[in-house]
């Protein structure tokens, strides 16, 4: 079994990008979405420090200082993108304008809940961001994370030990082991990487899974 990199899985999060769409990439793994644009498809990346139209990381040496992501990373500019204010920004968050929105996260619950500002670790600071105006601003919110810690603990747990980001927001989990969708019946195993086995991933996963009668491999 070979996990997925955090590049590959931003791109099988890619493929789910409909065409047309209007998307929130957030800081951390998601902002790699935006190197994995999907040829003849036409989506507008939102970045919440004020862009509309970001395009994929420069080439080595055509940088912009000026032209950053959220996570503060260097991005290019579609032709027809445009920039605004914290202001606009934060109006097309919550104002329920964005078709979806990919976001890292520490630990997301069986329900769907969300925690992504802050964990039990002393030595690393909080940081909210606009994550709960995105969690609460879309209806299609979808997490990038890994399966477990460092340390190997699970990340999608029964219940979120952290505080929360936001109740029941989370739709669709990726991850370098499985791709997971969050339903009324309980979480949904859609896909996993080539070699692991159902009771391996339910091993290292703490809430209940169930796994999908048309389930495909993950790549």
């Amino acid at each position: 079994m070979t996990p997925l990199s955090r590049q590959q899985i931003a791109a099988r999060a890619a493929r789910d990008v409909p065409d047309g769409s209007f998307v929130n990439l957030g800081i951390g793994m998601p902002t790699l979405i935006a190197d994995h644009m999907t040829a003849g498809k036409e989506v507008i990346y939102h970045s919440e420090n004020g862009m509309l139209g970001m395009g994929p990381a420069p080439a080595p040496g055509e940088e912009d200082e000026n032209l950053v992501n959220a996570g503060k990373q260097f991005v290019t500019l579609v032709r027809g993108g445009c920039y605004f204010d914290s202001a606009q920004s934060f109006m097309m968050m919550r104002g329920g304008h964005l078709d979806m929105v990919f976001l890292g996260a520490f630990q997301v619950s069986e329900t769907g809940d969300l925690a992504n500002w802050v964990t039990d670790d002393r030595n690393t600071l909080p940081s909210v961001g606009g994550a709960m105006d995105l969690a609460v601003g879309c209806r299609d919110i979808r997490v990038l994370m890994e399966q477990v810690t460092r340390d190997g603990k699970p990340r999608v747990l029964r219940r979120c030990t952290y505080p929360l980001t936001a109740k029941r927001a989370v739709k669709r989990i990726y991850t370098d082991l499985a791709v997971i969708d969050v339903t009324e019946s309980g979480l949904v195993v859609r896909e996993m990487v080539e070699g692991l086995d159902f009771d391996r991933l339910q091993e290292l996963t703490e809430a209940p899974l169930c796994l999908h009668g048309n389930w495909s491999l993950l790549a």
